[in-house]
């Protein structure tokens, strides 16, 4: 009996083997050059100061100029500053 188990669990762990050894030969990565290309926004960073007349000033520094202008442009409208 034990013999026999020993026996059915060799057998199904080489065929088990054997088939993910098939799978792993069917299997073909492909990459793709633009995916690899694209790197992630870098946030702009501010360091905002109030005056003791409580007036706003900051600095804004950031790897692309279209965002550094459009978020001192908020800043601007939501502070109030001409």
């Amino acid at each position: 009996m034990r013999h026999s188990l020993v026996c059915c669990t060799l057998l199904l762990m080489m065929v088990s083997v054997a088939a993910c050894a098939a799978d792993k030969d069917d299997l073909q990565i492909s990459k793709q050059p633009e995916l690899q290309q694209i790197k992630p926004k870098k946030p702009v960073k501010i360091k905002l100061r109030r005056s003791p007349k409580d007036e706003y000033t900051w600095e804004l520094s950031g790897d692309d100029a279209d965002e550094i202008v459009k978020t001192d442009r908020k800043l601007r409208k939501m502070l109030n500053v001409p």
